[in-house]
């Protein structure tokens, strides 16, 4: 491993020799790889002194020790590498500051090289900067040159971290302080030769005294560093124990630089990856991604290249084993050229064929059982060519769900006639090309045409300059990559502000699963208003998440530009930002509050996660009051019901006003809503039909899924459970039916008529499926875990992978409800009547 970071051969000019990256692995954000950029200065090749910087072998303990102890000495390694490299920043800090002092001077003389606002602008916190540094470093040497595994340095990390808000300043002047900088060269040659060759302090240990440095690079350091920072914090996590005093210290740093670093990554552009044209100008690559394009009625996934006055869409060729692997570029259209038409001028475009929601379900389904294969093949030391064979069937099967899912639409029109359509799953990714592309059209671009040379040099250095080297998709996942969280997100949304005027204004939160991002919740629209106050709960279902993104919108009511494809977004993006969900900071019972800063705004909201086999469990309840967690037979004893009330008054009330609402049973209500009339329910209140008349609809319908899931066993009872997987996994038809039939009519008679009242009411909810697009198979899929997941000692002999248990169980729970939803209908006393001659001992 090397950790020397951001330290490697420097040549006088300060000039680095970029490494490749092996193939498939992805840069950090921002690391910066260009020579012209940012020249990177040497810790390597150091003869080892007194130095701090190691040889890879020192301190590396013998096979026989213990983990642990390993991990200290890795701990040893990772800081040394860091130490050796910020002492490099520190001299290239000082050699910055170092024509500051006499300039100034010069400032108030009659002959100034500069004026005091300039030198303010371009030293922009520099000096604050090196301070911040300075004591860092002076405060962790020590410690790693007197090394122990006792020593503690998590509190220095957590220190540096909570002082990122200067860089948040250096940042946001960075541009300015760099035209300035280019500015005054042109008009003062005093200041062109000052700032073309500052003179950077070798290394301690180094034979060089000094490397020439421009200024422009050295200015550059700051936003390199704190990638670098981030990168350490990521080795020394995984080289620290977690029951490490320095554990929970350095997570919380690594969770502020992480998120520090998405928010800056939107507004810097580091000038990282050029391409000269053949006329000599400079052409950069500002964005690259996969992305689905509809091209001829059909579907296809491109990698898309935006340079700074170019969009490229490309494929990759297929190239015998060995060869160089090329891009074939499909089309190109200058920015000069491009336009996105409106939502009215698109109306023309061809339609979007949407993939009904059941077969992405479905898909999803084979996807996770394939992967619980995967896992029991390797822990049972399977053959590595059947394990080969799962992965390409699971390339293949995540493949269909990345081209097929997609369904936003992304239009792009070249002014001389043609016209693209892209589909997205995230309208944050939409708004993200559509912001590159625009910000780039601010400068003077021109038309132009490419000759089919420059169009063959332009595709040629695609592949050496993409960023994104892998489609998307969970199998091409190194297998010690973090696998993303599987269980319940629950994130409450607060509040926002910083908006300049009122506005009707709403988030929508996304989580990637499955490699791609989705819409997963909504909050009520504000109206009229600079600081919404939403105070919104949201249970999000995590399959294998690792990021959350919020986007803020303001409402659009403008009949004009509604569009008739359901699919535009048309309402206008306030704001957006994205945090990682670190799996050992989210998994706490306690909520944790956070701020995603977007455009100025600032949104407020606060998360906890629930593992899969924490959420999967039913705890039995002690209390005989109320009705939530008491079971079914004793709540229509008390009631003297067949059916218990709370299931008819929402089912009642589902019906009346919410059996056309799109998504009804499968978007999430208002947590604190759900938790108010579970509360009226449980006290048996008066009011309850007042409030119910009254209620979010989505909150009637999450209290009933609610009530389903805390009974203290299933409503399909856990005695029936193997019995019910065994039933639906018959083939034979007339075999299943008599089963299935016979496992109804085993049911305690509470159950039995709650069951056929439920059922009734969602096939009358799926006859509407044209208006609130809920088939069969999606109430299946919403409602069968909550009516036969086993309860907690029933579901211990089940568990093992939180994914593993999900996919096999669900899959067959799914299955059960909807052989019962797709069945003719079954009347209780039918079924009493029929009794067939089998033995009830099921």
């Amino acid at each position: 491993a090397d950790f020397n970071y951001g330290a490697d051969e420097y040549d006088a000019e300060g000039n680095e020799e970029p490494k490749a990256l092996p193939e498939g692995s992805e840069t950090m954000p921002y690391i910066d790889e260009s020579p012209t950029m940012s020249p990177q200065l040497s810790a390597r090749g150091q003869e080892s002194g007194d130095g701090v910087s190691p040889t890879p072998t020192d301190g590396l303990s013998t096979g026989g020790e213990r983990e642990a102890g390993k991990g200290l000495e890795m701990r040893k390694l990772v800081l040394s590498g860091f130490l050796a490299s910020e002492e490099i920043y520190i001299n290239q800090l000082e050699a910055l500051l170092l024509p500051m002092k006499p300039l100034k001077a010069t400032a108030t003389t009659s002959q100034p090289v500069l004026t005091l606002q300039q030198i303010e602008t371009i030293f922009y916190k520099i000096q604050d900067i090196y301070e911040i540094h300075k004591e860092f470093y002076d405060s962790l040497c020590p410690k790693v040159q007197q090394w122990d595994s006792n020593i503690t340095m998590g509190h220095l990390f957590q220190k540096l971290a909570s002082q990122l808000g200067v860089y948040k300043a250096f940042v946001d002047n960075y541009k300015i302080a760099l035209e300035t900088a280019e500015k005054c060269s042109q008009s003062n040659y005093q200041f062109q030769k000052i700032s073309e060759e500052l003179k950077v302090k070798g290394p301690k240990d180094s034979k060089e005294s000094h490397t020439s440095v421009t200024m422009e690079a050295l200015l550059y350091k700051p936003i390199d560093r704190v990638t670098r920072s981030t990168l350490v914090l990521h080795d020394l996590l995984k080289h620290t124990p977690a029951d490490h005093p320095d554990y929970p210290l350095l997570q919380d740093a690594l969770r502020i630089s992480q998120n520090f670093l998405s928010s800056i990554n939107e507004d810097i552009d580091p000038r990282r990856t050029a391409v000269t044209t053949p006329k000599g100008e400079t052409r950069q690559l500002v964005k690259d991604g996969f992305l689905v394009e509809l091209s001829e009625g059909s579907r296809k996934l491109r990698h898309v290249f935006l340079f700074t006055d170019v969009l490229l869409c490309a494929k990759l060729k297929k190239t015998a084993v060995g060869k160089h692997q090329q891009y074939d570029c499909k089309w190109y259209v200058p920015l000069a050229d491009l336009v996105f038409p409106s939502p009215e001028e698109s109306e023309h475009c061809p339609q979007v064929h949407v993939i009904p929601d059941h077969e992405l379900e479905d898909m999803k389904m084979k996807i996770s059982a394939i992967k619980s294969e995967v896992q029991k093949e390797k822990a049972n030391k399977g053959q590595s060519r059947a394990i080969e064979r799962l992965k390409k069937k699971m390339f293949e099967n995540e493949f269909w769900l990345l081209l097929n899912s997609p369904a936003i639409p992304f239009r792009i029109h070249n002014r001389n006639g043609k016209s693209y359509l892209f589909l997205l799953s995230s309208d944050y990714e939409r708004s993200e090309w559509r912001e590159a592309i625009q910000k780039l059209q601010k400068k003077d671009l021109q038309a132009f045409v490419l000759s089919s040379v420059e169009l063959q040099v332009l595709t040629g250095s695609c592949f050496k300059l993409r960023t994104v080297h892998n489609i998307p998709v969970t199998s091409n996942k190194d297998d010690d990559e973090s696998p993303g969280l599987y269980g319940f997100l629950h994130v409450i949304v607060h509040s926002a502000k910083g908006f300049k005027q009122s506005a009707n204004l709403y988030c929508t939160l996304e989580v990637d699963s499955f490699g791609y991002f989705v819409s997963k919740a909504k909050t009520r629209v504000f109206r009229d208003t600079t600081e919404p106050q939403w105070n919104e709960e949201f249970e999000i279902e995590l399959e294998g998440s690792q990021s959350l993104r919020i986007l803020c919108y303001e409402k659009c009511y403008d009949k004009t530009k509604l569009n008739k494809d359901n699919n535009e977004i048309v309402d206008k993006i306030m704001g957006k930002g994205q945090i990682q969900l670190d799996p050992q900071a989210v998994q706490t019972k306690n909520w944790h509050m956070d701020v995603i800063e977007m455009n100025g705004i600032k949104v407020e909201f606060s998360m906890k996660f629930t593992s899969r086999d924490m959420s999967l469990k039913r705890t039995p309840s002690k209390k005989q009051t109320g009705v939530f967690g008491v079971k079914i037979s004793v709540v229509t004893k008390r009631e003297r019901s067949k059916v218990p009330y709370i299931v008819r008054q929402c089912i009642e009330e589902v019906e009346k006003r919410g059996i056309e609402e799109v998504g009804i049973y499968r978007i999430s209500g208002v947590a604190t809503d759900i938790q108010a009339l579970k509360a009226v329910f449980d006290a048996n209140n008066k009011d309850i039909l007042v409030m119910l008349s009254d209620m979010d609809i989505n909150a009637i319908a999450g209290t009933l899924k609610l009530y389903f899931r805390e009974l203290p066993e299933p409503l399909l009872t856990d005695r029936l459970y193997p019995a019910f997987m065994e039933g639906i996994a018959l083939s034979d038809p007339a075999a299943k039916e008599n089963c299935m039939m016979h496992l109804l009519r085993s049911l305690p008679d509470p159950n039995l008529i709650t069951f056929l009242f439920l059922l009734e009411h969602l096939k009358r909810v799926a006859e509407k499926e044209p208006i609130n697009k809920m088939s069969l198979h999606n109430l299946a899929t919403v409602f069968g875990p909550t009516l036969l997941r086993p309860s907690e000692g029933e579901s211990k002999a089940h568990l093992t992978l939180a994914s593993d248990i999900w996919s096999h169980d669900v899959m067959a729970q799914v299955q059960v409800l909807l052989y019962y939803l797709q069945h003719p209908p079954i009347s209780f006393t039918e079924l009493k009547r029929n009794t067939l001659y089998f033995s009830t001992d099921v």
